[in-house]
């Protein structure tokens, strides 16, 4: 790492004695007017919430045939505990925090709550899944019998014709971050920008987005945690991984087989070309592939012989099939689709989407990764920024598919539009620049926390050992199991970790009457509704 000064902040010196050249430049520019301005103090509003993912399975390590335990209520209208694709697969949701701390304290406590109401099954403990014995057993998940209970179902039911059934029990975390609106008032100020503070917020999270793209493979050598999989996932299906033993599928130097093109990927998406330069680009990009018939899915058709089989025919049925590793968001209002409330509102949120679940921690992840989140992401949003164009735009894709199949190969090179550099180059340099970033906010939070993240994964960039994949091909060769039995036992460790500290009888009881309340309000909605659902959905997709 550098050693460098950049200015005194509160007495304190900044470490810096040179300027990082190129990629740091802007940010140190950045980080020293808000440090001299005091405006850096707005940082402490950055906002915290995470979305994890975990599949029931039972104490054999079958993937779970029961139905959404009642206990944890609607997972249509429960905004904390819900499924994702199947019916198997659990999502929890916590509110937003300051800390990342609290938000991961909540989410230990989802799982605690989630314990109690399950019976003889685990939250698996991985972002690959169990051995599948037949993916036509996969349940597709169900949210009653409303109108918009069935669109959730029947897009759920697309996404197995267009993908497979195999693609629902994937798992991972989705790390979301904003910052406050005082923050982008006082950036805002800070850069002389004379747009609205609608418009600035909007462009500057995309200028974020920009840099996340061409940096986030540097997030799947530190945190990928998925280098092996259980042969079932892949059966008929060719591909060239390799066999670790009997039943587990693996590459010597994969860090995540979960973002290769083994996960959610297809040839219609791969044509999309989804433009992050700009949010109005954004929107039109994904307008357009909403509205694009795609011969493959026409073939399939929209409904067959009285059932549907997907939404629509076209390249997507709705804006959420698109699965980017980043997305800007928005809250929605009832009854408003995300594109509109990009448009109306501007970006209120980013969404990250490339973490997968860690199996050595009992949710996943812990908040020594979530500080490193927080420096990196800001560090995207202050470091020198162009647009993507389309060669660019090829070489991130090129180098993601590096990173995940072959991360810790030794002498990996990425390839960039200033020529090739070794991923351990291109790595010191990045996290050179998320240093500066992590001092300013040890400072303001008057703890050497942030420091000590990024002092971590510099390890592991020198140490390929030390990052989890690794960790997990060595664990599963000690131990001479399979993926499937490994990972259920690391599950059973995480729940009897989990319990050994009882959930508070307030909170527990808070749950409870949230789960109760979703009941009620799905009730609700189902007897609200007063077309048929031909009829619904017909203005849903004409809206």
């Amino acid at each position: 790492m550098h050693d460098t000064k950049l200015s005194v902040y509160n007495g304190a010196y900044i470490d810096s004695e040179i300027r990082i050249k190129t990629l740091a430049c802007t940010l140190q520019e950045q980080l020293e007017q808000l440090v001299s301005s005091g405006n850096v103090a707005h940082l402490k509003g950055v906002l915290h919430g995470i979305e994890k993912e975990g599949l029931r399975v039972d104490l054999s390590g079958d993937l779970a045939q029961t139905a959404h335990p009642k206990g944890l209520g609607s997972a249509m209208t429960n905004g904390e505990i819900t499924t994702d694709y199947s019916e198997a697969l659990l999502e929890f949701i916590t509110p937003v925090y300051e800390q990342p701390e609290d938000a991961l304290n909540h989410l230990e406590n989802l799982h605690r709550f989630t314990y109690q109401q399950l019976d003889q099954e685990v939250i698996w403990g991985g972002s690959m899944p169990c051995h599948i014995r037949d993916a036509a057993a996969i349940p597709i998940a169900r949210y009653g019998n409303s109108n918009v209970g069935h669109l959730k179902h029947v897009y759920r039911v697309g996404l197995e014709h267009r993908y497979g059934k195999m693609m629902q029990t994937i798992a991972g975390i989705h790390y979301n971050f904003s910052l406050p609106d005082s923050f982008w008032e006082a950036l805002k100020a800070q850069q002389q920008n004379t747009d609205s503070l609608q418009e600035y917020r909007s462009a500057s999270y995309f200028r974020l987005i920009r840099n996340f793209r061409r940096h986030s493979w540097a997030l799947l050598y530190l945190f990928g945690a998925s280098p092996a999989l259980c042969d079932s996932f892949l059966e008929g299906r060719e591909h060239a991984l390799e066999y670790l033993n009997e039943h587990t599928l693996y590459l010597p130097y994969a860090t995540s087989l979960r973002m290769s093109d083994l996960g959610y990927s297809n040839k219609a998406q791969a044509s999309l070309g989804i433009c992050f330069n700009h949010l109005n680009t954004y929107m039109h990009s994904l307008h357009r592939a909403i509205h694009t018939p795609y011969p493959a899915y026409e073939a399939i058709g929209q409904k067959v012989d009285g059932s549907y089989r997907q939404l629509n025919t076209n390249i997507l049925q709705i804006e959420n099939e698109y699965y980017s590793d980043i997305r800007p968001k928005r809250v929605t209002e009832s009854g408003e689709k995300p594109l509109h409330a990009l448009q109306n509102r501007g970006v209120q949120y980013i969404e990250v989407r490339n973490t997968d679940i860690n199996p050595f921690l009992p949710i996943g992840i812990c908040a020594q990764q979530a500080r490193f989140l927080d420096a990196f992401l800001i560090t995207c949003l202050l470091m020198d920024d162009t647009e993507i164009g389309d060669q660019e735009c090829d070489l991130i894709s090129d180098n993601l598919q590096k990173v995940v199949n072959r991360g810790r190969e030794p002498g990996l090179t990425l390839d960039t539009i200033d020529g090739e550099v070794t991923l351990v180059a291109a790595g010191e340099k990045l996290l050179d620049a998320v240093s500066l970033t992590a001092h300013v906010l040890d400072t303001l939070h008057n703890t050497p926390l942030y420091s000590e993240s990024v002092a971590a994964q510099v390890a592991k960039l020198h140490d390929s050992a030390l990052t989890p994949s690794a960790q997990v091909l060595a664990a599963l060769k000690e131990s001479g199991l399979g993926h499937t039995e490994w990972l259920l036992q690391k599950s059973r460790e995480h729940q009897a970790t989990l319990q050994e500290t009882p959930l508070d009888a307030a909170l527990a009881q808070q749950l409870a009457e949230t789960a109760e309340a979703s009941l009620a309000a799905q009730r609700e909605i189902e007897a609200a509704d007063n077309v048929d659902f031909d009829t619904y959905l017909a203005q849903y997709l004409a809206s």
